[in-house]
């Protein structure tokens, strides 16, 4: 790919060396990469796993449901940020009374996962399991059963984080975990609303919790004991909770299916579980490029190949 491909989205974008042009194999892994996160498959996926077309799952949810799905969102952030931040080389990490049910909720997800080994194939089937859960007894679970597969989730994130170089001893690579949930892609609530922070893009959301993970990976590298009410931390799980809870309520309204059942159930949580994987893939593929290449070149080749799906 020559210069002028690289930079031929638009002026604004920076120019790409010679040097900085991406191998053939790097740039077919950010090629898969932009296609996993700028046409995400969730909805299909779901829909498949449900057996309901796409319209009913992306139909509005009741505003109990709704409210119900925002608690569970941000007591599964708390949870993820917990077990990410517990990846940090620190004696202690004591959670604070309002983490008490997040933390034993991850102590659980911890000690499943240590019984039944690592990996993708170990991660889907617990995750299976809770969502088996979910589906047999509904939205009452919900509380229980998100914090668990969020933490189940999160440990694939970090394997796979790992596997493409990423430092999870640092609190910017521990903190990009979590950053995966807010990395949902296009919604139909993020391409309706206008705010910056359910922009639809992947640099765009970025971008938007760029200052806030930023504040959240300062906090967390300046103290040996972290306080999970600190404002940093706060503001940052509250916007990732924000963006994640757009996906959940599609994997609520799956569930809900009449029909669905623990069957159903399960096989909706491993859709979602694919789609985060997926996603965290892409996003760890594009870190490991932008520390290989720079970001302004990666961010470049990036919009030539997002330009080139029709996504632009």
């Amino acid at each position: 790919m020559s210069t002028t491909d690289l930079t031929r989205a638009g002026d604004i974008l920076p120019t790409v060396t010679r040097e900085t042009v991406l191998s053939d194999a790097d740039l077919a892994a950010l090629r898969r990469a932009v296609a996993a996160l700028e046409r995400p498959s969730l909805a299909a996926r779901l829909s498949a796993a449900a057996g309901a077309p796409l319209d009913i799952i992306g139909r509005s949810l009741p505003a109990p449901v709704t409210e119900a799905v925002s608690r569970s969102t941000e007591a599964a952030m708390r949870v993820a940020l917990r077990v990410a931040l517990a990846t940090l080389p620190r004696k202690a990490l004591a959670p604070t009374s309002d983490d008490a049910l997040g933390a034993a909720t991850a102590k659980a997800a911890s000690r499943m996962t240590r019984l039944l080994g690592s990996g993708d194939a170990k991660h889907k089937a617990l995750a299976a399991l809770s969502g088996a859960v979910g589906g047999a007894f509904g939205l009452t679970t919900l509380a229980v059963e998100l914090p668990v597969s969020t933490t189940l989730m999160l440990r694939s994130i970090a394997e796979i984080a790992r596997e493409e170089g990423e430092d999870l001893e640092t609190p910017e690579g521990a903190l990009a975990c979590v950053q995966v949930f807010a990395l949902s892609g296009r919604t139909s609530a993020a391409t309706e609303a206008g705010s910056a922070l359910t922009e639809s893009g992947y640099f765009a959301v970025r971008a938007a919790l760029a200052k806030t993970l930023a504040e959240a990976a300062r906090y967390a590298g300046s103290k040996t004991l972290l306080d999970q009410s600190a404002p940093a931390l706060i503001r940052f799980t509250a916007q990732i909770a924000a963006r994640f809870g757009l996906v959940v309520s599609q994997k609520v309204a799956a569930q809900t299916v009449p029909i669905l059942g623990a069957f159903g159930g399960a096989a909706v949580n491993t859709a979602f579980m694919n789609h985060f994987q997926a996603t965290a893939h892409a996003h760890f593929t594009v870190r490991r490029l932008e520390r290989t290449y720079g970001e302004p070149a990666i961010r470049a080749a990036y919009e030539v190949e997002k330009a080139a799906l029709g996504t632009a």
